[in-house]
């Protein structure tokens, strides 16, 4: 019951979004949306995966550094498709981000502007069920970005593979017991949840990286959690 409230819910609010908009690109991306929002199943969708690097966790305050996304299915994995953008912030990077990230002053001193970046990463989305590990960061971060650049906040559904490992490894009375006897909780960080899975520890913290880490993790997912034939608004948040 849940889940159908919810896809209905999105369904509105794309239609919504798709006729109201004004900004062409915004309006393009939505538009594409409404391709898989009823009726697609997993087997059938075409998927890409996003990742954010930037100064911080504070979308009001913090910036994006890098992107990266992979397209793929169920099936492959379309790595020879695989786009990497640097990004030039507007303020200075901490030390900190430096040091999680590892990238600094000078590999951004040429790179462009997030407008400029916009411009070539939503064409990239058009028409795909976006996958990503912590919805939180990429979909504030470009809501934030949209808001301020184009005059309208971009938010749509995505597939949030910690949100697929939460379930399974955080929520249920098997789990509430094992934290009431004390039991140390189960990670669902990237790495940590593609080991449960037998997937190869990737160096992390590359946003290229860990677009394709998160693809394969969810490729995974949906082998061992799913049916291919599960439809896509049953998944996504």
């Amino acid at each position: 019951m849940f889940k159908h409230k919810r896809r209905f819910s999105w369904l509105d609010y794309l239609q919504e979004q798709s006729k109201t908009i004004q900004e062409p690109l915004l309006k393009r991306f939505y538009q594409s949306q409404l391709d898989f929002i009823q009726d697609k199943t997993l087997r059938a969708a075409e998927f890409v995966a996003l990742d954010f690097e930037t100064t911080g966790l504070c979308p009001e305050q913090d910036e994006i550094v890098s992107v990266g996304l992979v397209p793929f299915t169920l099936q492959r994995i379309k790595v020879a498709q695989a786009k990497h953008w640097l990004v030039r912030p507007q303020g200075q990077l901490s030390d900190e981000s430096v040091v999680i990230h590892g990238i600094t002053h000078s590999d951004l001193s040429q790179a462009p502007s997030l407008d400029k970046v916009l411009q070539s990463l939503l064409p990239e989305l058009q028409g795909k069920v976006v996958v990503v590990h912590y919805q939180f960061i990429e979909r504030e971060f470009l809501a934030q970005a949209s808001a301020r650049l184009m005059g309208q906040e971009l938010i749509f559904p995505m597939i949030d593979t910690m949100a697929i490992e939460a379930r399974w490894h955080r929520m249920g009375w098997r789990s509430e017991l094992k934290r009431w006897f004390g039991a140390k909780q189960v990670s669902i960080r990237l790495a940590d949840s593609r080991v449960r899975y037998g997937l190869p520890r990737y160096q992390m913290h590359s946003a290229l990286t860990d677009a394709i880490a998160t693809a394969e993790l969810f490729q995974a997912q949906v082998r061992h959690r799913f049916s291919d034939s599960d439809y896509v608004s049953d998944v996504w948040q």
